[in-house]
């Protein structure tokens, strides 16, 4: 027996509300079956050979560019939300392939400086025209869907499940602590229920919705704590004794809560006590560590560096023919990467533009901005 077909066999095993991938919706353009593995492993190591995954560990999960190696990246996060999703999913009789794709790829769309470049970017594309827009989860689907490259061919041509958990894995949104499947939507919804954070179509989707909360919720202290902003003996006695004392203990409490109330349910749900702890919780964070002075002077050093960026190369891409003339590394990049790119070439610049910049990390963005602007 093909090791694949054995591996799908053992699926029958899981529990009736996973997703078994002999049941996927399959890819946009039909390929053969890998005689090894199921197509959503096929997925996650697609994912995880793409030059977008690979530029993740040099992009921000909280602080930009961090010089210190124990500051979380946002290829860090990824790791920590692709353990935490499947320790969950493994405890619920759930797909681990499928939570892996997912939690692999949810991120492959963020700009460099994290939510930050993500609110400049949009800011960005809104003054040119009212109908663009950039949301990161939606780049994400948008990186696997065309801009990635795989064997000279654009796009990774990953299953409908893969790309929908992607889409749909918003994990900002503080009071959700009951995730239901939306099996019933299709392809050609994804991108407007993701704008309005709708749910994703399976439960190994909404795995992965939940454990990105619960991996950034305590790491993100711990950083804080590196940068002298706040310690956990800084959270409410409340907080610390319903989740508990470290990030550590927090991740434990909220996942071993989440597989309690999930057990046999069609549904991911934390109970409303820790729910409300963990919504609490995240609010600390934004109040004393997002809002804080600190982070306020990173943001500021960001949005200059993206707004001048994406100034000089929209007003460059206006003349085709004299940016691929200019001298300057920058603009020749750039040149290179439009023609590279030959799907998007119908687009608007100014989204062509905002791709270019997206996929660069943190300290690439800085070096591109100061190749520019400094004399």
């Amino acid at each position: 027996m093909l090791p694949r077909l054995l591996k799908e066999d053992q699926e029958k095993f899981l529990s009736p509300y996973a997703m078994r991938s002999v049941d996927s919706r399959g890819r946009e353009y039909e390929q053969d079956k890998c005689t090894v593995r199921t197509d959503f492993e096929r997925d996650a190591g697609r994912i995880i050979f793409s030059v977008d995954f690979r530029r993740l560990r040099h992009k921000t999960q909280v602080f930009f560019n961090p010089q210190n190696d124990h500051i979380c990246t946002r290829m860090e996060h990824v790791i920590y939300v692709n353990y935490i999703a499947n320790t969950i999913g493994r405890a619920l009789g759930l797909n681990s392939d499928l939570i892996q794709a997912i939690a692999l790829g949810h991120d492959l769309g963020h700009a460099p400086f994290g939510h930050t470049g993500e609110k400049v970017l949009n800011r960005c594309l809104k003054k040119v025209d009212e109908n663009l827009y950039f949301q990161h989860e939606l780049h994400s689907l948008r990186v696997v869907d065309l801009l990635a490259e795989k064997n000279g061919r654009r796009g990774l041509n990953l299953t409908f499940e893969v790309r929908d958990g992607i889409a749909s894995h918003c994990g900002e949104r503080y009071n959700e602590f009951t995730l239901r499947p939306d099996r019933s939507k299709n392809s050609d919804e994804l991108e407007a229920l993701a704008m309005c954070h709708g749910a994703p179509a399976t439960l190994e989707g909404c795995v992965v919705r939940m454990a990105d909360k619960i991996a950034y919720v305590g790491r993100d202290i711990e950083d804080a704590a590196r940068a002298g902003i706040m310690e956990f003996d800084d959270l409410p006695s409340a907080i610390r004794t319903t989740l508990g004392k470290t990030n550590g203990e927090i991740i434990n409490t909220l996942v071993t809560d989440i597989i309690a109330n999930s057990y046999q349910q069609d549904a991911i749900i934390l109970s409303p006590e820790k729910g409300l702890s963990m919504e609490e919780l995240l609010k600390e964070n934004f109040n004393r560590i997002y809002r804080s002075e600190k982070i306020a002077r990173y943001e500021r050093m960001a949005e200059n560096v993206i707004e001048g960026l994406f100034e000089a190369l929209y007003q460059a891409a206006i003349d085709p023919e004299k940016l691929a003339r200019s001298k300057n590394g920058t603009l020749s990049g750039l040149a290179d990467y439009l023609r590279s790119h030959p799907g998007t070439e119908n687009e608007p610049t100014a989204r062509r533009i905002a791709d270019y910049i997206a996929g660069m990390s943190d300290s690439y963005a800085t070096r591109k901005f100061e190749s520019i602007y400094w004399i």
